[in-house]
């Protein structure tokens, strides 16, 4: 009895399996590698530098095993597109990347398109903006500021929407995931399926060498895309630089059963499209093998001379990169020079001003002040170079000012000496014109030490520090030899007048 009861259940549970898994094959799609919309290597790119049945533009390099879509370089853009419109509704696309950079962050990023038509260079990643179709996007930099990149996600346009770079497109996305792809150890796989409105995007990480190794990133339903359109891949730096490399593109058809019953594919069918393919295979190899026959001397030279090699491109793109940094570079040093040059000649009028109004002498058993040092070049501004000009014009515009001064004294001398030789009528104390001429010499001492002073403390104040906080600006000598002047001067006028008014008192 138990091993009949055992038998019974054994049998309702196949029963109840086989229409299971039944449905469950029917419903696996029927996939179909389809080779004009697709490119891998070896021999990715032809003598010519041309993908077949792909256009490039832009920065984007062809060689044998990938496509560089945009070099790490500054400001580059690059896409390459299918050059015919698909033929068939539902579709894979397993992508094969390389993202790789010197920085710490890279920018800007790459974009997978299914588009109506083409793109032209613009905005979003190398390519035109208000796309009809879908993009698929590996955002390397972080616009918004959110710590969030890199960052892997999908977007729906109907043609009418504008990218959001501010946000990286965040409000926009269909769905999205964190997924650092930069400078990997193996290539980064990325597989995105389109069958009866359904998206799915799956994201192998690079860390292994395991195809199967992936990841879901996003799901989304009711998700509808042009029937026929182009596929694309472009990519854009900024200020920032990464190489991006397009190692495979590989798309498959997808037909349901039923799609599959109704268009009765046979096997005559799938052998006419193989053999088409090995016709144009061979008749690939056959113009380049009459060719080479043909010209066998100019074969070497076509390919030094007439043909850029992807080689030669690239080497090309990276000289002239290094060109510009070399020339702006050479503009620095020259604007360098220049500076270094006006500062040298403003210190040399700092030092001259220092050597003339500051050459007191040192008193013995005292250690010399320090001289002023030279400002390193790499310190000194523009403004503190004008704050010194300006100091120097305040000194210049302070000795104009002593010397003004100095003639009103032997101005003023020379009056007093003039009105001395007139005969007076009265006779006035002998000290009176002594202490008003002593307090006359006074203030003008006081405003010249006030001035003096202003002066001084400006220099010190300004914002390159040059100054002579710890030097006289007037020297010992000049200041001795200016009051000895003056009391020969003031002696000279009072034996001069003392011996006048004995003369008036003799003669009356």
């Amino acid at each position: 009895d138990t091993q009949q009861v055992a038998d019974m259940d054994l049998w309702w549970s196949l029963t109840l399996l086989l229409p299971l898994l039944y449905l469950t094959t029917a419903q696996n799609p029927h996939r179909r590698f389809e080779y004009k919309y697709s490119f891998k290597g070896p021999y990715l790119a032809q003598k010519d530098n041309q993908v077949p049945f792909w256009q490039y533009s832009g920065n984007a390099i062809a060689s044998e095993e990938s496509v560089r879509i945009t070099p790490s370089l500054r400001s580059q853009k690059g896409q390459i597109w299918t050059k015919n419109p698909t033929n068939f509704e539902w579709w894979e696309v397993d992508f094969v990347f390389r993202v790789t950079g010197r920085g710490r962050i890279g920018a800007d990023g790459l974009a997978l398109w299914f588009a109506d038509k083409p793109g032209v260079e613009g905005p979003v990643f190398g390519s035109s903006d208000k796309w009809n179709g879908l993009g698929v996007f590996f955002d390397s930099f972080d616009n918004d500021n959110k710590r969030n990149n890199p960052y892997v996600m999908a977007m729906v346009n109907d043609g009418t929407k504008v990218y959001d770079h501010e946000h990286d497109g965040l409000s926009q996305q269909l769905g999205g995931c964190l997924r650092d792809f930069r400078n990997k150890p193996f290539p980064v796989r990325a597989k995105v399926e389109y069958y009866k409105n359904i998206l799915t995007l799956l994201i192998h990480s690079g860390m292994t060498n395991n195809d199967k190794d992936y990841e879901i990133c996003m799901r989304a339903e009711n998700v509808f895309l042009p029937a026929t359109g182009y596929f694309g891949v472009s990519a854009a730096t900024g200020g920032l630089a990464d190489d991006h490399d397009v190692l495979k593109f590989i798309v498959s058809s997808m037909r349901s059963p039923e799609e599959m019953a109704m268009l009765q594919t046979n096997q005559e069918d799938e052998e006419k499209f193989r053999q088409e393919f090995q016709e144009y295979q061979e008749k690939t190899k056959k113009a380049r093998d009459e060719y080479i026959a043909q010209n066998p001397d100019a074969v070497q030279k076509d390919k030094e001379e007439e043909y850029e090699s992807w080689e030669q491109r690239e080497l090309r793109q990276i000289f002239h990169g290094q060109s510009q940094i070399h020339e702006i570079i050479r503009q620095l040093h020259s604007k360098m020079d220049e500076i270094i040059g006006r500062q040298e000649r403003t210190l040399g009028l700092v030092s001259a001003v220092h050597s003339g109004l500051g050459g007191q002498v040192v008193p013995t058993g005292q250690v010399p002040p320090a001289p002023v040092a030279a400002l390193p070049g790499d310190t000194i501004r523009r403004h503190e170079v004008d704050s010194i000009l300006n100091n120097q014009r305040d000194i210049v515009q302070t000795a104009r000012d002593i010397k003004n001064f100095v003639n009103e004294i032997h101005q003023k001398s020379s009056q007093l000496l003039t009105n001395s030789q007139k005969p007076q009528g009265s006779v006035q104390p002998v000290g009176y014109d002594l202490h008003v001429t002593l307090n006359e010499m006074k203030e003008g001492l006081n405003i010249v030490k006030r001035d003096l002073g202003t002066a001084n403390q400006r220099l010190s104040s300004a914002p390159g520090g040059v100054g002579c906080p710890s030097v006289s600006c007037v020297s010992t000598g000049l200041f001795i030899a200016f009051t000895v002047i003056q009391l020969v001067l003031l002696i000279g006028y009072i034996m001069y007048r003392d011996n006048k008014e004995a003369q008036a008192k003799k003669f009356y």
